[in-house]
Parts: C-alpha cells; structure tokens; sequence
C-alpha cells in the first residue's frame, strides 16, 4: 500500500479551469473522502488520480513515484465506479477475475485471489450466480471484488453507493469500514453525500469550485468548519445562520445582536473586526434548547417528529427561518411562539469573508 502526495494539482479543459491548485497529502492506510456540491470537481480529482484525466499542471506522487505520465494499469491503483460495470454474461466468479485472466495470472493463483475475495466481502456463495440473480448491494460487492483481486497499493471510489436505496447504503457503508480495517489499505472515496462523508472518513477533503476548503477528521470540520461553506456543508440539519451586528470588541470576544437575537458575547478572534461591523453567526440546530428564558423568540413553522427527536421549523423576527433539533417527542403547535437559547461557546462568528472567527472549545 501506498501514500499520495499532490502537490499543485490543476485540470483546465481549454480555458476552463476546474481543478485550482490542489494540495493534500495522503498517508498510507487513510480512508479519505472527497465531498461537495455538485461540479465541485471531486469526482474530476479522483480520476486524475486514476490516470483517467491528465494533469494540466503540478504534480501527483502514488508510494516514492511521480506518476503524472504513468498510464492507468501501471499506478498500483484499483477504481470502483458508480456504474458496476459487469459482464451479464459471466458467473461472479468469472467478473472477479476478469482483470486477472487478461494479465495471464496461473489459474491456480487466479482461484486463489478470487476466492480470497470472496471469503473477504462474505460471497463464497455468490460465486456461481450471474450479476442479474444479484441485488444491488451484491453487485457492488463483486465490483470491489474485482478490485481487491489486483492487490492494488490504492483503492479509489467514485459514488459507489449512489445507486442503492437508503437501507442497503447504511449496510454497504458498514462493509467499507469493515473492509478498510480487514485490508489496512489506502482509501480514498468521492461522494456528495456528507453523510457518507462524515461516517466512513478518517480525513474528510471539502471541495468547492474547484478549491480545497478545509481537510480534516469529520469532528474537526463539523464543531471547527473554516468557512461559511463548510459550516452550511457539513452537518444535517445544516447549521443556522443569520447576519448579527457587532456591538462590542473584547480583546477575544464579540458582543453581537440583531432583530432576531439578544446581545451575546461570543469567543473570537477580533483582529481587523470592530464595533458596526456586520458579521453572520452560526449555530448547530442540536445545541438549540426550548428554554422559557432564552433570547431568541421565533414563531413555530413546521414540526418534524422523528420519535427520539423533534426537528422544528422556527421563523425568526427578520423572516429568516431556523432549525431546532430538540429532545424527545416535543409537541409545539404550528403558529404557537417558541423560546430557544443556546451556550455562547456553541456560536460559530464568520467574518464579512466568511471566515471562521471563533474561538470556542471542542465540546
């Protein structure tokens, strides 16, 4: 297995850029996954790893080796699509060892790998079935089979799970993470799904436009997000926001308030920030609280009951609407007032950039 270094990485098709100056370092034996929107360039930064997208510009090292000129087959890399992409007419048995048959692998050494494979992702007894007698969670097994086979020093995933429904996604999901502590191997997955992101990664890389935006573990980019995007990215619910005035400049803290939320004085960092500045708060829809005394009062506009919580819809003063995740079945009636509060260390201040600004502890 192997480490990936990028170092500058750029992709233009003509004169449109779409991968900016990628960074990032990749240790051995990482789950790494990329997430973003929607032609955020995650899946383009997959497939220049892949070999399948030449590189515009910067360099790419798999293990010691500068691989920008090295064709696919030669990378020590292994590729599992969004599409399975298996022969109809072949057993499960015959799809794992495609790849391998074409190498001229021995067929003692071919059946060795394939049934190791196979003993791997539990469908020893798969072997013999044609992909249309499979489901769709068993399908993508046998995909990841056939990467297994080739020993590969790199795992890349593109959207595998993006064509099951949600029950087997959960399941698959669990099998990855098994699989990566079964084989100890470098992993590295693309998804637009936070979720998938947040459950599965050791490393979490949040693309935008083309942009690395912050790289971290999934608790760092949910409780220390370094943008706006980030913040509004990560986390389901996603976080609330709303545009606070700052009333007092501590040495490191920000007294701010607004139509919508009484003065409250946050952890932050104040450089280059001062009294009459507009700035945007942000604030987890979990660590909001029904509390009598609170200082937000909003009206209830939609109730959500989900049995251990209660998801409501709180529109605020201004017309900005909140998310409150609440405890328990909670039972607030459409149109009735509400009254959240929330601990100071919980607010997240972005900046007029939309940057980060808080100090606040993990907690």
């Amino acid at each position: 297995m192997a480490g990936l270094e990028l170092n500058g990485l750029h992709k233009s098709y003509g004169d449109v850029p779409v991968i900016k100056g990628v960074d990032l370092s990749i240790e051995h034996g990482e789950f790494v996954v990329f997430v973003g929107p929607s032609g955020c360039g995650k899946s383009t930064l997959l497939r220049m790893i892949a070999g399948l997208e030449d590189i515009t510009g910067g360099e790419l090292k798999i293990g010691d080796r500068v691989v920008n000129a090295v064709e696919p087959r030669d990378r020590g890399i292994a590729m599992v699509f969004q599409n399975y992409a298996l022969y109809p007419h072949m057993s499960v048995y015959d799809n794992v060892g495609f790849g391998l048959k074409l190498a001229r692998t021995p067929k003692d050494v071919r059946d060795q790998k394939i049934r190791e494979a196979a003993r791997i992702l539990q469908m020893e007894h798969l072997l013999e079935r044609k992909p249309s007698q499979l489901s769709g969670g068993q399908r993508q097994r046998v995909a990841i089979g056939r990467a297994i086979v080739r020993k590969p020093e790199v795992f890349l995933f593109d959207e595998p799970l993006s064509n099951l429904d949600a029950a087997l996604r959960v399941d698959m999901r669990m099998e990855l993470s098994k699989l990566h502590q079964d084989l100890g191997a470098t992993m590295i997955y693309v998804t637009h799904d936070q979720v998938e992101a947040m459950t599965l990664a050791d490393k979490i890389v949040v693309l935008n436009a083309g942009v690395v935006q912050q790289v971290g573990s999934p608790i760092e980019l949910y409780q220390r997000p370094a943008n706006l995007f980030v913040a509004g990215f990560i986390g389901s619910p996603k976080m609330n926001f709303v545009a606070v005035r700052v009333e007092k400049v501590g040495e490191d803290s920000l007294t701010v308030a607004s139509k919508d939320i009484a003065p409250l004085t946050l952890p932050a960092d104040t450089s280059g920030i001062a009294v009459g500045d507009s700035v945007t708060l942000g604030i987890r829809p979990h660590e909001l609280v029904q509390d009598s005394s609170g200082s937000i009062v909003g009206k209830v506009l939609l109730v959500e009951r989900l049995g251990n919580e209660t998801i409501v819809n709180v529109g605020l003063p201004s017309g900005a609407s909140w998310l409150a995740v609440l405890d328990g079945d909670h039972n607030p009636a459409v149109g009735q007032s509400i009254t959240l509060s929330f601990g100071a260390e919980a607010g997240i201040v972005f900046d007029g950039e939309g940057v980060a600004r808080s100090l606040a502890t993990d907690g």
